[in-house]
C-alpha cells in the first residue's frame, strides 16, 4: 500500500493484491485504476443482511456490538487481515461496512481512505471525524474507524451508540 496526503488529507492511494495480480489506485479528482471502474459498493437494502468486515483479532467484540446495534436486522461478520483488503471489499460491494474499534496505525488506513474519497465513499473515525494523516501528528488513530460506500453517518451513529452502552 502507498498513500499521498497533502496537509493531512489523503489524495492518492494504491492497494496491491499480489495473489490476484490486481492493483487498485485512485487519485482524487484525477482518476482511478481500471480495477476500480464501475465499483460503487453494495446497493443499500434493509431487507438483506448487513455485511460487516472486521479485523480477525477483534471479530468477537465487534460482532457483539454490531449485532446489538443493528438488531433486528441480520448481521454477517467477516473477519479478515489487512486494512487495504477490507477497504477494497467494501468498494467491491462484498461488504457494506468496514469497522475497526481499537487503535490502528494511520499508515495502514491512508491508502484506503484516499481510494474511498476518490470514488465517493467515506472513512472516518468512530466519532465521525476525518482522520488527519499529517506527518507531524501521532501515527496512531486511537478512535477506531468506519469505512462505507453508502449511508456512512447512519451506520456510524448506530455503532457509536451501541459501543457506548
Amino acid at each position: 500500500m502507498a498513500c499521498v496526503a497533502i496537509r493531512g488529507v489523503p489524495v492518492a492511494g494504491v492497494i496491491r493484491k499480489p495473489f490476484e495480480d490486481k492493483t487498485y489506485w485512485a487519485w482524487v479528482d484525477h482518476g482511478v485504476s481500471d480495477t476500480l471502474q464501475g465499483l460503487h459498493g453494495s446497493t443499500p437494502n434493509e431487507d438483506n443482511p448487513l455485511e460487516v468486515i472486521v479485523s480477525l483479532s477483534h471479530k468477537g467484540e465487534v460482532e457483539n456490538v454490531a449485532k446489538e446495534a443493528f438488531a433486528p436486522r441480520e448481521v454477517h461478520i467477516t473477519g479478515a487481515g489487512g486494512a487495504g483488503y477490507k477497504t477494497i471489499e467494501v468498494v467491491k460491494g462484498t461488504e457494506d461496512v468496514y469497522v475497526h474499534t481499537t487503535l490502528i496505525k494511520k499508515w495502514d488506513i491512508c491508502a484506503g481512505d484516499a481510494i474511498l474519497r476518490a470514488i465517493g465513499g467515506t472513512q472516518t473515525d468512530l466519532r465521525g471525524d476525518e482522520i488527519n494523516y499529517s506527518h507531524n501528528l501521532d501515527p496512531k488513530n486511537e478512535h477506531g474507524l468506519i469505512a462505507t460506500m453508502h449511508d456512512h453517518e447512519k451506520y456510524r451513529e448506530v455503532l457509536q451508540s451501541a459501543a457506548k452502552s
